[in-house]
């Protein structure tokens, strides 16, 4: 949730919101002000309040500082501007193309999984493909969570049929913690971490974030039940050039098998 869309406090001044930011960016004043195109002395007087910056170099900031669409929005608010970027529920009529556009990827991949998520990775639809796989490994029982990080890091959830547990979850939480230290006013996000962290038999190392270690470009997630072993691997597919906050913060993941047996498995559950 970012600081305009928290109804529970004012949004926070214009300066209060740029220093988060190039703090989160690892970003001296000097080096913004230069991407920026002002001068530092500018840049420190909007910092502190004694400046108001116009709407076109709250632009020209937001892209030094890589803000996504819905932190451009609490910025351009917090100066006392009307937002730029809608946010159109996925329902609506509006997005109905690409609504299709989503089912057809999703229907595409059967008889492999594939899901929709959010940035906060709540699972906001999946195909047949993932439905059967899912009630096979949990042997009927439906999920106790709507969300991917809470159904991973439940002991009585989905945990128990990863059999790669510790690789697949690690990778995840370096994710959140990325997530959380790019986005300062995400404060949902900061939540879904700690709230990760806490589940039993996480290591306590996982809490600090960890830049020491370089994401591999490909996952593989193996499943297990019995004798029957399951082994993916993941594609995200994300939306090009969003001028919508609901896009932006969509990406389908699309899993492969890596085998045959997995491949001929899925084939046979439907």
């Amino acid at each position: 949730m970012s600081a305009a869309a928290n109804s529970d406090s004012s949004p926070a001044p214009v300066g209060v919101l740029l220093r988060e930011w190039r703090s989160a960016r690892r970003l001296s004043q000097l080096e913004l002000a230069l991407d920026a195109g002002l001068s530092t002395r500018h840049l420190s007087y909007i910092e502190n309040g004694k400046a108001q910056p116009s709407r076109e170099m709250l632009a020209r900031l937001a892209d030094s500082l890589d803000m996504s669409l819905r932190e451009r929005n609490a910025l351009l608010t917090a100066a006392g501007f009307a937002p730029t970027y809608p946010e159109t529920a996925l329902a609506r009529p509006e997005l109905a193309q690409m609504n299709h556009a989503i089912a057809c990827i999703l229907g595409h991949q059967d008889p492999f999984p594939a899901f929709l998520l959010n940035h906060h990775w709540d699972v906001l639809a999946a195909n047949e493909g993932a439905q059967r796989v899912g009630n096979f490994m949990m042997d009927g029982r439906p999920s106790k969570h709507t969300n991917m990080v809470r159904q991973l890091f439940d002991p009585d959830d989905f945990r128990a049929a990863f059999a790669n547990w510790e690789e697949v979850a690690g990778t995840l939480i370096r994710h959140l913690h990325n997530h959380v230290a790019r986005t300062p006013g995400d404060t949902v996000a900061r939540a879904l971490l700690e709230e990760a962290l806490a589940y039993p038999g996480v290591p306590a190392s996982w809490r600090t974030r960890d830049l020491s270690t370089v994401t591999m470009p490909l996952l593989t997630t193996v499943l297990k039940r019995g004798d029957v072993v399951l082994t993916f691997f993941s594609t995200i597919t994300t939306f090009g050039t969003p001028r919508d906050v609901t896009l932006e913060e969509l990406h389908i993941e699309c899993c492969f098998p890596v085998d045959e047996a997995t491949a001929q498995f899925c084939r046979s559950l439907k």
